[in-house]
């Protein structure tokens, strides 16, 4: 077992061993080629491509490790110089002897050093040099491996012909860059039909200064369509200045070139803000997998250096495409350059000699194909294959395509792989309609062609839209109508021109050519790019059209005749006030009664008596007060201030009451036949709705009405011929439609019919337009800034509706045919100020009793009950006050001797009061004249002796 263990040890570390020398000699096979790379670092393009530099290299041999060859990458910085640029590659090409030069960045630059290279042989690849100048026919070593400026020709030819432009002033920077591309266009626009009234050139070394006086200049001509030429330095600085000037205002067109282009994610935000609405062209790069995941990756790997572009696609490229020809052309690094001398110089053109395989290694890379980042790599005489061109427009912080460029059709279209063959006169034709709507500086929408606008065409409710045939107007239609006079005050508030034409929807009749939902349905068959008129917002209609806000009041309702019958009502008399209202003041009244009986009697003999007599003095005395027919007086003075606020309430109560009744005996009140849809389903009458509408749909689905009970009806004359009739005798008994529709019927027909029952929900009318258009949202504001202003909606209501006195944008008054009965809610604050009067006086009133009569209670012993104390409480109030005025009075009739007495201030005797107490028990009124305790002691309340007639209050 041993030797077993020891042997298989001994095999694995032999393997580990062989497998090392393998790598370490593998490793020694390979061949490292140097490669220069010259880039300006302080740059945008030239930071990012450093990254993707590395990237490349690093992903080329992860996926093809079995190459025998190594690049290896030695970069200069130029510093943004053409002097640099050329110093950084005489000491690459001398002292590291580089096979290949990656760079420079600008077309400058790249000039001469592609002069350096060709003297050396050495090939020079750049992916951001586009000048039509370097073309590879002037410098053999030179190997554009992006495409060259003059391939975005003819989709600039084909943008600018696609709207009908005619002039077109080219902004261009003073370089060989911004040179170069000027003469192409220049051909290709006079092709066209295309001038340049005037050229503008920027050197990238002016003042602020300097470009506003170019500018100042530029927006004083008469042409406002710019092509704008120039790298993203430049170009950024020009934009914010364009902006500050007001050309970046409505009326104004700004075109930019692939050079600016393809640089805008890694811009400023302020600048982004100064480009919007400007269009750009640039090449397409197609969105592969790999494409994703590189985006990925160089995220995690290099944060700082923004979202993918187009140069850094074509530096990837460019680096697996010299690495696929040194591979295949089999370079070895011992390859030197000839005629070297001994010179120490690092920029003497003597001592760089000339490439052993530079011309071997040009002609590999010139036959190099793949699929990269930037689409498919394939040099066409030295230059990368032209492709198809993105059209894009800023809006906001992003670019939104609009539509394609493809090199093969030669037209533009929505799609990046349209490739169907047309005419040429087909391709122009249709290439505007190939191009979504893009936002222009300004925020405006306008497009060379006019709107087609659809109009319906109905013969009822024509206050909303008219359409008048006119033989002698070449026959032309004339237009006009509430929704029409809208529409056309909203254009007037929008910030930019909208070219429009309003057609009718009719056949070859002149009639109505479909219902509503057909009209609409025109905008996505595209027969109309919008629709305008009395056409109701619903759920269904959405799917195929986008409406703005509504202009006009929503909902759906029901409209009834009027019947009036109250005058024969036996029972009017209690209409003026609700039932509430009478039970309520029912109640006041025996409350009040009540209290003035508690009041009065322990001091007023009208309120004593057997109990039927006291109870019937307070019920006589409760309603009594009503009608101002009691003439009882009371004596108390807690009593007369309740009956004084009584009082004024039930002057008040009276006088409402009259007026209520003479109201509805002398005007005529009506009422609707019907309230609730219900009770028109249960008894199966007959409905009326607007013919080819959506209501039916509405009355069918929503309400479960009876197909066979619905009946179509076109104008006002025939709601109301319908509901004159009935639903028995061939009319109807209801009619379904819009609240506009509705108020503009009772307009006309006054109070015999009313609008009842509940509102169905609708968003009211509003403007159609294709799903997505961008001028939605600018009618729908455009729309609240004229509904909301009541001067011109005033005026377009008068103007539409002169005989009538509704109005629907929804600020009429309710439609009502009767009023209300008065309710406790009325008179609310009243009940509330006699209850707490009342209260008062009473709580006061017992106070006081409690306080004289309490002592007396204390002659019950002490291990009496309380109910026994509360008794002989209550026999005290039974009893009379002898010293109050009317018993005195009373007293005085019967016994002339104590009135004598008293009125002289003389005391009562003993003899006398017996007999009062003798006499008070034999009285017929059965109740005691005056309070004796046991010890004979008299406790009695003081009054005054003054007394209040009740009667003269009410």
């Amino acid at each position: 077992m041993a030797n077993l263990k020891f042997l298989f040890s001994f095999i694995i570390l032999f393997l580990l061993i062989s497998a090392s020398l393998g790598d370490k000699q593998s490793m020694a096979d390979v061949n490292v080629i140097r490669v220069g790379v010259v880039l300006d670092l302080n740059s945008t393009v030239g930071e990012m491509a450093a990254s993707y530099l590395s990237m490349a290299v690093s992903d080329f041999y992860a996926v093809n490790a079995n190459y025998q060859t190594r690049l290896t990458l030695f970069t200069r910085d130029s510093k943004d110089d053409v002097v640099g640029a050329a110093c950084a590659a005489l000491d690459l090409m001398k002292n590291k002897k580089v096979h290949a030069i990656i760079g420079p960045q600008r077309s400058a630059q790249a000039k001469f050093v592609a002069s350096l290279g060709e003297k050396a042989q050495v090939p020079i690849l750049s992916f951001s040099a586009t000048s039509p100048f370097l073309s590879p026919n002037y410098s053999p070593f030179f190997i554009q491996t992006t495409q060259d400026d003059s391939g975005q020709v003819k989709a600039i030819t084909s943008l600018v012909q696609a709207y009908g432009w005619r002039e077109v002033i080219p902004i261009y920077e003073d370089t060989d860059y911004g040179n170069g591309l000027i003469l192409h266009l220049k051909d290709a626009f006079q092709e066209v039909d295309v001038r340049f009234p005037y050229r503008s050139l920027i050197h990238p070394s002016s003042k602020d200064s300097d470009i506003l006086e170019e500018l100042k200049k530029l927006k004083a001509m008469q042409s406002k369509i710019f092509l704008m030429h120039m790298t993203a330095s430049l170009g950024s600085k020009l934009f914010v200045l364009v902006k500050n000037s007001g050309m970046m205002s409505e009326g104004y067109a700004w075109i930019i070139t692939q050079g600016l282009s393809s640089l805008l994610d890694p811009i400023d935000s302020k600048i982004m803000d100064s480009m919007q609405g400007v269009l750009g062209i640039r090449p397409y790069i197609p969105i592969s997998t790999n494409v994703k995941d590189f985006e990925r990756r160089l995220a995690k790997n290099f944060p700082s250096s923004g979202k993918a572009n187009l140069f850094g696609f074509r530096a990837y490229d460019t680096i697996w495409a010299l690495a696929m020809a040194v591979e295949k052309a089999n370079i070895k690094q011992n390859s030197s350059f000839l005629k070297q001398n001994a010179s120490e110089s690092k920029v003497d053109l003597a001592t760089i000699g000339v490439s052993e395989i530079g011309p071997r290694l040009l002609n590999t890379i010139r036959s190099i194909e793949f699929k990269g980042l930037g689409g498919y790599f394939r040099l066409v005489k030295g230059q990368l294959e032209a492709s198809a061109f993105e059209i894009f427009n800023v809006i906001g912080n992003t670019e939104r395509i609009i539509g394609y460029w493809n090199p093969k059709t030669k037209r533009l279209s929505r799609e990046a792989d349209d490739n169907s063959m047309l005419s040429e006169i087909d391709a122009y034709s249709i290439s505007k309609e190939k191009l979504k709507q893009p936002i222009w500086p300004g925020d405006t929408t306008n497009q060379p062609k006019k709107l087609r606008i659809g109009v319906p065409s109905t013969f009822g409710f024509s206050e909303f839209t008219k359409v008048e045939w006119h033989p002698d107007h070449n026959d032309k239609p004339k237009i006009s109508g509430f929704s029409i006079d809208l529409f056309l005050a909203v254009l007037d508030m929008l910030p930019f021109p909208l070219p429009h034409e309003f057609v009718p929807y009719v056949n070859q009749n002149r009639q109505s050519a479909g219902t509503y939902d057909d009209l609409l349905y025109q905008i996505k068959l595209k027969k109309f790019d919008a629709v305008v008129g009395d056409t109701t917002i619903v759920a269904n209609r959405s799917s195929y059209v986008d409406f703005t806000l509504p202009y006009s009041e929503s909902g759906v309702s029901m409209v009834v005749s009027m019947k009036d019958n109250e005058k024969k009502n036996m029972w009017i008399f209690l209409k003026p006030l609700s039932w509430d209202l009478w039970l309520v003041i029912g109640a006041v009244s025996i409350f009040i009664g009540l209290v003035t009986w508690v009041l009065e009697h322990h001091v007023n003999i009208k309120f004593r008596g057997t109990p039927d007599q006291q109870i019937g003095t307070i019920f006589l005395f409760s309603f009594a007060t009503l009608t101002s027919s009691y003439r009882e007086k009371v004596v108390n003075n807690w009593s007369r201030f309740m009956l004084i606020i009584w009082a004024f309430m039930v002057l008040i109560l009276t006088q409402s009451y009259t007026a209520s009744l003479t109201s509805m005996l002398t005007v005529q009140q009506l009422k609707p036949e019907f309230v609730d849809v219900k009770e028109i389903n249960k008894n199966g009458y007959f409905v009326g709705y607007h013919e080819d509408s959506f209501v039916r749909q509405l009355l069918v689905k929503q309400l479960n009405i009876n197909e066979s009970r619905l009946k179509p009806y076109t104008t006002p004359e025939e709601y109301h011929e319908a509901l004159s009739k009935g639903s028995h005798n061939g009319g109807v008994a209801a009619i379904f439609d819009e609240i506009p529709y509705i108020k503009l019927f009772l307009s006309k027909y006054g109070s015999r019919y009313a609008m009842v029952g509940p509102i169905y929900k609708t968003d009211g009318f509003g403007f159609a337009f294709p799903l997505k258009s961008p001028l939605v949202s600018y009618i729908s504001r455009a729309i609240l800034n004229v509904t909301q202003d009541k001067d011109k909606m005033t005026t377009i209501i008068r103007k539409n509706f002169a005989s009538q006195t509704t109005c629907v944008d929804g600020s009429s008054a309710e439609i009502s045919s009767y009023s209300p009965s008065l309710n406790v809610y009325s008179f609310g604050g009243l009940f509330i100020i006699v209850g707490v009067a009342s209260m008062c006086s009473l709580l006061i009133y017992v106070a006081k009793f409690l306080h004289f009569h309490w002592p007396a209670s204390n002659i019950i012993p002490t291990e009496g009950s309380f109910w026994l104390r509360f008794i002989e409480l209550v026999k005290h109030f039974d009893q009379k006050d002898l010293c109050s005025c009317p018993f005195r009075r009373n007293e005085s009739k019967l016994n002339p001797t104590i009135s004598s007495s008293e009125g002289f201030g003389a005391s009562p005797s003993i003899e006398s009061i017996d007999y009062e107490e003798k006499h008070s028990r034999t009285s017929s009124e059965g109740a005691d004249n005056v309070a004796i305790d046991k010890n004979k002691e008299i406790f009695s309340s003081r009054h005054g002796d003054t007394s209040i007639d009740v009667a003269s209050l009410l």
